[in-house]
């Protein structure tokens, strides 16, 4: 059933590990689809790729594990297989640990939660070459602290992630996207479980998947247009509002798109990271001192600005 702390490490992980060793400053590379995220790595950095290829999916447990190097599109193409999928929602062509050490979820957030509620584990390369695992195939079977929590979303910056075990989900039967122009904070109240609602400032979209019957229950409500598929993204930046505070965004010259219930904001001009209290910054130096003493994994990327 999945992986545990005791099974044994694939050799291309251990290869990986080699590769880091035990000095000098080194950047992971994966298919670079989020490559200026937390900033460029430094020039002197000796690039290194993770592992790729989909090892093992437990249909029954609905569990996958994977090289880090795998990219989302064979991934879910291998979970297809038996009707399920991961729902990352990024770039096909993104890798899993790429995605996973930016930690940006994709559109259907508001139903599927976020991209490290789908980490069941966790096998990273530490500072001086080792391989750590954290987490396991199931919840009951963790103990101590959660280091894949901590390790997504960290850009590389605690450990270079070399494998993941995740959680799969069955394939909806039905997916509709619909459009129009509704009060979308009134619809989100209104609606049972939508997998996204998206909003300009003047017109809607709304994904609701499930079983037919309750999706078409549901539109039938609606007076919205069917669509084939979302609206493009502005690719400027993007920046996190408590949910409720989207209601004071306004129509302006700026294109934004906002995903109603969730607070993150798409926009087409590029955002400054939200500012740190001290005594967070604080924390986070300390961990990066900790777990990364000489500063080699990923020198350049930077979580905490000044």
């Amino acid at each position: 059933m999945g992986v545990n702390a005791n099974s044994p490490i694939e050799e291309s992980v251990v290869r990986f590990a080699e590769e880091i060793g035990q000095a000098g400053p080194i950047t992971v590379v994966g298919n670079r689809t989020q490559w200026d995220g937390g900033g460029l790595p430094h020039p002197e950095s000796r690039e290194v790729r993770a592992p790729a290829g989909v090892w093992s999916h437990q249909p029954e447990e609905m569990t996958v594990r994977c090289g880090a190097g795998t990219t989302i599109g064979e991934l879910n193409e291998r979970c297809s297989q038996f009707q399920q999928m991961v729902p990352f929602d990024l770039n096909p062509e993104a890798t899993v640990g790429g995605a996973l050490a930016v930690g940006r979820s994709g559109f259907r957030r508001l139903r599927y939660g976020h991209i490290r509620d789908l980490v069941l584990q966790i096998r990273h390369v530490d500072h001086s070459g080792q391989v750590v695992t954290s987490g396991g195939p199931t919840v009951k079977n963790v103990s101590g602290y959660d280091l894949c929590r901590l390790l997504v979303g960290s850009l590389g910056k605690l450990g270079c992630i070399a494998e993941v075990t995740l959680r799969c989900l069955p394939i909806p039967e039905t997916t509709l996207w619909l459009t129009g122009k509704m009060d979308p904070f009134e619809l989100y109240n209104d609606l049972y479980r939508p997998s996204s609602i998206l909003w300009n400032g003047d017109s809607i979209w709304v994904c609701l998947e499930g079983v037919k019957s309750d999706v078409e229950s549901q539109a039938a409500k609606l007076k919205l247009e069917e669509v084939a598929s979302p609206p493009d993204f502005p690719e400027g930046g993007r920046n996190s509002l408590e949910p409720g505070a989207l209601k004071n965004l306004k129509r302006s010259s700026e294109v934004w798109l906002a995903e109603v219930g969730v607070g993150v904001v798409h926009r087409t001009q590029k955002q400054s990271p939200a500012p740190l209290g001290e005594a967070n910054k604080r924390l986070m130096r300390e961990l990066e001192v900790r777990l990364d003493p000489n500063g080699r994994l990923n020198p350049g990327r930077e979580l905490i600005t000044t």
